[in-house]
């Protein structure tokens, strides 16, 4: 389902289109906001690659692009398990280090909700580090609750 939305940007009178990243040219532009979130891509080809396999797993890509340059990204997939139901889980959100603080956040996540609630998802989920308190402050304000803590460990 193919999303094409303008939000005016009030703060430099500009415009920013929001539309889901389908081919590789769009993949490759969203290499470098990626990287900001992502710091261990090492290469433009290893995200292409990542999300032409993840795209296989249900993985969409969300972009808010100024003119053709992205400053906001949403990676997600529709998941069901039995603790959840079906439901939307954010892989990435990413927004611009020079343009954070204008909104573009939320109409990411704003899109996220609505998306779901269309795919008859109960819930979006995301895991946040532990360190990224900005990112806690933010997810709070956009309505997202803190429901579990995360267990890892590596299989090497």
């Amino acid at each position: 389902m193919p999303v094409k939305t303008t939000h005016a940007n009030s703060e430099n009178n500009s415009a920013a289109d929001l539309r889901y990243v389908s081919h590789e040219s769009e993949v490759r532009s969203c290499y470098l906001l990626m990287q900001q979130l992502r710091p261990h891509l090492a290469s433009e080809q290893e995200f292409l690659l990542r999300w032409q396999h993840q795209s296989i797993q249900g993985y969409r890509l969300l972009a808010l692009w100024n003119a053709t340059q992205p400053v906001g990204l949403a990676g997600f997939r529709v998941q069901d398990n039995l603790v959840h139901g079906r439901f939307v889980y954010v892989d990435d959100l990413v927004i611009d280090a020079s343009c954070r603080s204008r909104g573009y956040g939320q109409i990411l996540v704003d899109e996220l909700k609505a998306e779901g609630k269309l795919l008859g998802c109960s819930s979006l989920l995301l895991d946040a580090a532990m360190s990224n308190s900005l990112g806690h402050r933010f997810y709070y304000r956009q309505g997202l609750l803190v429901t579990a803590l995360r267990f890892s460990m590596a299989l090497s």
